[in-house]
């Protein structure tokens, strides 16, 4: 295999794997999509099958403004349940903490020193 049919070779797989990448976007947004009926999500993967390059380019063209509005939709709500998560199991802020060390200082429970040391952990 001489230098340009390496290149050549090289350039057919960067653009099958940029359709790929193309194809399964589409394909998920196709189901955020709550506007289309199934019928025409149907249509559109036939079309995918049999038509794919020009398909692609076609639903690009026409449904890449709410393409990019889902995708980052879902993005944010991806990101908000990660953070609810890390709520949820990180416990207590650290106002509260710090509210929970006050009542173990007034109770006797703890001294002054450990009462500042605890409060210079949460607070760093």
């Amino acid at each position: 295999m001489n230098f340009w049919e390496s290149l050549g070779w090289m350039l057919s797989a960067t653009v099958f794997i940029g359709y790929l990448f193309a194809l399964f976007a589409i394909i998920a947004d196709l189901f955020r999509d709550h506007k289309l009926n199934g019928g025409l999500k149907a249509l559109w993967v036939f079309f995918l099958l049999f038509l794919p390059f020009v398909t692609v380019l076609v639903y690009l063209v026409a449904h890449g403004e709410g393409m990019t509005e889902r995708s980052s939709k879902a993005a944010r709500d991806a990101e908000n349940a990660a953070e609810s998560y890390i709520r949820e199991v990180a416990g207590k802020s650290p106002s509260e903490e710090i509210a929970t060390a006050a009542a173990l200082l007034e109770s006797g429970t703890i001294s002054e020193e450990e009462f500042a040391a605890l409060k210079l952990k949460v607070l760093s």
